[in-house]
Formats: C-alpha cells, sequence, structure tokens
C-alpha cells in the first residue's frame, strides 16, 4: 500500500509540473479517448502511459516527452516494470497491448516498440574476482531490474537496423536493444553470407564468436499486429 501511494504522488507530481488539473486531462489516442485516473467502476482506477525506443516511460498525454519528462525515480520504475504484461483485460488492447497493474490502478501501456528497452550493460564480479557475468539493465532502474545476457540470441533486423534480446515471456518474450548500445552491439556482428541486407550470422564477445539463433525474428514476424512497433506506422 506504501508503494501504491507513492504511485499516486509521482502521478500528480507529474501533472501538476505539467500545470494540468487532473480531472482535465484527456486526450485522443487514434479512436480512444480517456480522463487519466477515469474510475470505469468502483473498483478500478485508470492510467495510460507510454514507453518510447529509450526505454523512458511517460504519462501518455504528456504534452512534451524528453528526458525532463521522464519517470525517473529508480524504486517506482522498478515496481511498475516488474509488474508490465501483455494486456489481455479485455480493455484498450488494441491500443494499449500491455499493462501494470498496481491493486485497484490498471497501467495501461503502449510503446514506440518495446516495454522492455535495454539500456546499459552491467559486469557482475563474484567475490572472489575469479569470475563474472553480463547483465542488461532494464526499465531505468540500474542495477535494480537486469537479466542475463544471452550473446548468441541477440538479433538484428537489417530493415531497421534494431537490435533485439529476449526479454520475459509475460511482456512477449522480446526486448529492445537502446540505439546507442545497438551500435556498440552491431560493431561486432559479421555476416557468413556476405550481405548484409539480411540479419548478421555471427557475434563476437569477450573473444568469443557466437553463432546467432536469430529466434527471436521468427517470432517479430509473426505475432499479433497489436504488439507491432509503432515507428513502422509513422
Amino acid at each position: 500500500m506504501q508503494m501504491l501511494q507513492r504511485l499516486h504522488n509521482l502521478f500528480r507530481k507529474t501533472l501538476s509540473l505539467q500545470n494540468i488539473p487532473t480531472e482535465v486531462v484527456r486526450m485522443q489516442c487514434r479512436w480512444l479517448h480517456y480522463v487519466q485516473g477515469q474510475s470505469p467502476n468502483p473498483k478500478h482506477r485508470e492510467y495510460f502511459y507510454f514507453i518510447d525506443h529509450q526505454g523512458q516511460l511517460f504519462l501518455d498525454d504528456a504534452r512534451i516527452k524528453n528526458f525532463t519528462s521522464c519517470f525517473k525515480e529508480k524504486d517506482f520504475l522498478e515496481f511498475f516494470f516488474k509488474r508490465v504484461k501483455i494486456n489481455e483485460t479485455g480493455l484498450y488492447e488494441d491500443v494499449f497491448p500491455y499493462i501494470s497493474p498496481c491493486g485497484r490502478e490498471r497501467n495501461f501501456i503502449r510503446c514506440d516498440d518495446r516495454p522492455i528497452v535495454y539500456t546499459h550493460l552491467i559486469q557482475k564480479v563474484s567475490q572472489d574476482d575469479l569470475d563474472s557475468t553480463s547483465r542488461l539493465s532494464f526499465g531505468g532502474a540500474g542495477e535494480l531490474l537486469t537479466v542475463s545476457f544471452e550473446p548468441d540470441k541477440i538479433c538484428m533486423l537489417p530493415e531497421s537496423g534494431r537490435v533485439y534480446h529476449p526479454a520475459s515471456e509475460r511482456t512477449g518474450g522480446i526486448g529492445l536493444i537502446e540505439s546507442s548500445l545497438a551500435i556498440e552491439f552491431s560493431k561486432s556482428f559479421s555476416y557468413e553470407h556476405g550481405d548484409d541486407s539480411k540479419p548478421p550470422t555471427h557475434f563476437s564477445w569477450q573473444g568469443t564468436t557466437y553463432t546467432l539463433t536469430n529466434e527471436l525474428i521468427d517470432i517479430l514476424e509473426s505475432e499479433p499486429a497489436r504488439f507491432r512497433p509503432q515507428y513502422l506506422d509513422s
């Protein structure tokens, strides 16, 4: 309940910084009209969020979306992103394909590409300094939110240049690699067929060359239209 109250406070603080009264925050997203904090029934309140391709979280109707207006409090971001999953509520699924439920609150999410965006690579060193592991951080929460880096499972789509890595099945199984990190990774790609119009086939990492499975490409190409990256519609 304490974290739930903090979420309320952060939400209202963001609104006050924009000088927009809560009760008149309205916008149109494609065909959908909503009011932030609306209560379709006594048991629920609804909020709407947007995640950009850098992994930054915003109120969906924020007029300006940049680093100054995104959420930055790491405890809140950890709380929010740990609960992100595919929206199967029967509400707004085509426009907001993901949700982060929090008690009686339903936090609906749309994104530029994926709700999970990996922004940093963190090296974890064992206490005896004899071993280290690589982990990808997401959600803007630093070491509070990480997954093991699987170098053989990253893939790049030639048509967009975007790089992807596995994520939790709860969120669709795929996460986006943030652009600056993707550029660094792309320097280590190689193409067995010599054709860079096709996905890379190998990736060199810490002295080892991995054969890429490219298994995520099949998922990306076969998933429902509602998960289609929004930048493709612009």
